[in-house]
């Protein structure tokens, strides 16, 4: 006799799929290599990196610089909740999520170097290039009295 799911979706299909992959899937469906897939484009006078967020909005991603790397972070919180008439809960799910990933652009690169923009689930910063400047030695004599 077949039995309507509850759920929607085979409660066994994830545990017996491809061992060697493990937690694949996040749980909103959307495949974890496919979270934070970052392109990187170089010109002249600078980068400009295309980060992938699907599903996160712009107050979820944060961006930050310290000590020469460049650290875009966000995190997303879904909540599913599902009643019948008489507010008993039939379904209830929840997802907690975080992800980042760094980026070396340099100890000479301020933050107020740095533009982003955030759109349809796909960040984008433009970050100049800065050449080093080669640090000159500082010869530092004693003062000798006599």
């Amino acid at each position: 006799m077949l039995m309507p799911s509850i759920f929607g979706e085979n409660l066994f299909d994830d545990l017996f799929d491809d061992f060697s992959r493990p937690f694949k899937r996040v749980r909103y469906n959307a495949p974890v290599n496919n979270v934070m897939r970052t392109d990187i484009k170089e010109s002249d006078t600078g980068y400009e990196l295309a980060i992938d967020l699907p599903g996160y909005k712009k107050e979820d991603v944060k961006a930050e610089l310290k000590d020469g790397y460049l650290t875009v972070s966000a995190q997303t919180r879904q909540d599913n909740d599902e009643k019948d008439e008489a507010g008993r809960y039939i379904r209830r799910e929840r997802y907690y999520g975080t992800c980042s990933r760094s980026f070396y652009v340099g100890e000479e690169v301020t933050q107020e170097d740095i533009r982003g923009k955030f759109e349809d689930g796909i960040l984008k910063l433009q970050v100049p290039k800065k050449e080093v400047q080669p640090k000159v030695e500082e010869k530092k004599y004693i003062q000798i009295e006599g």
